[in-house]
């Protein structure tokens, strides 16, 4: 567990958003695995964005529930680069919170996502 790094928290903002229940555990983690997966599913999103990993878990733009998998997603989008870019972030088995992805997304699916009120504006 040494390996495993808290990154950021969960806010009730975001749960009361979303209407979610959060376990006592709000912190989000991120351990070797995740990066791994990141860097290899998604290695030029995460060489561009990795960095602002924190940054975007602690001030999304938006935020929503994946349909498939359950997993809470956060958007930023970067104005410089006009990408948004979304970090997932899943309970694992033991109800702890893991930042799972990371990867852009194109504006046309994004904006879609934001009119269908799937991600909502924070």
């Amino acid at each position: 567990m040494n390996d495993i790094k808290k990154i950021s928290q969960i806010s009730k903002q975001i749960e009361m958003l979303l209407q979610i229940s959060i376990a006592d555990d709000r912190n989000i983690y991120i351990g070797p695995s995740n990066i791994a997966h990141m860097k290899s599913r998604h290695p030029n999103d995460f060489e561009k964005y990795g960095n602002y990993l924190p940054d975007i878990l602690n001030s999304p733009d938006y935020v929503g529930m994946n349909p498939n998998d359950g997993s809470i997603e956060y958007v930023k989008e970067f104005c410089i680069n006009n990408e948004y870019v979304k970090v997932a972030v899943r309970a694992s088995g033991k109800e702890k919170y893991f930042a799972r992805t990371l990867y852009t997304l194109n504006a046309r699916k994004t904006n879609n996502y934001i009119k269908d009120n799937r991600l909502k504006k924070i």
